[in-house]
């Protein structure tokens, strides 16, 4: 098993700019207060969203985009670096006005309003490496 103990440091609550990526706006909230390592998670709701199931054979994302408003039933990711800068990981479950859902890793959403609780993770700093087996970019934890 590989890991790392961290501990909490900051935490911050943000609300995302509206029509803003939310994943740009949390890349560059981390940038801007120097935050290398955190857990997230967000409510609110967006305007449209890009999210994708990686095709474990293909090593390749499959992409669904979502062109209309939705809420934000669930979004939880993490912030860790890679090649050297912070780099933004999400996975979002995503409503319609019937309740019916699109989930998936999220690539991009435009914000109509999201509220985002973020713990910074102090300890050693957590680097994406490309992982030959999965053709994912994980973190390099140690032992």
């Amino acid at each position: 098993m590989e890991s790392s103990q961290v501990r909490s440091g900051r935490f911050f609550l943000v609300r995302a700019r509206y029509e803003s990526d939310i994943l740009a706006f949390l890349t560059d909230f981390a940038k801007k207060h120097e935050v290398t390592t955190a857990t997230f998670t967000a409510i609110g709701a967006l305007k449209s969203a890009t999210l994708a199931c990686y095709d474990q054979q293909k090593h390749e994302y499959l992409k669904h985009t979502v062109d209309a408003p939705r809420e934000i039933a669930s979004c939880v990711g993490n912030v860790s670096t890679k090649e050297g800068e912070p780099f933004v990981h999400a996975h979002a479950v995503l409503s319609d006005t019937n309740g019916n859902t699109n989930a998936g890793h999220l690539l991009e959403g435009e914000v109509f309003a999201a509220e985002i609780h973020l713990v910074e993770l102090l300890g050693e700093k957590i680097e994406r490496r490309h992982d030959a087996v999965t053709g994912l970019s994980l973190w390099d934890v140690g032992a």
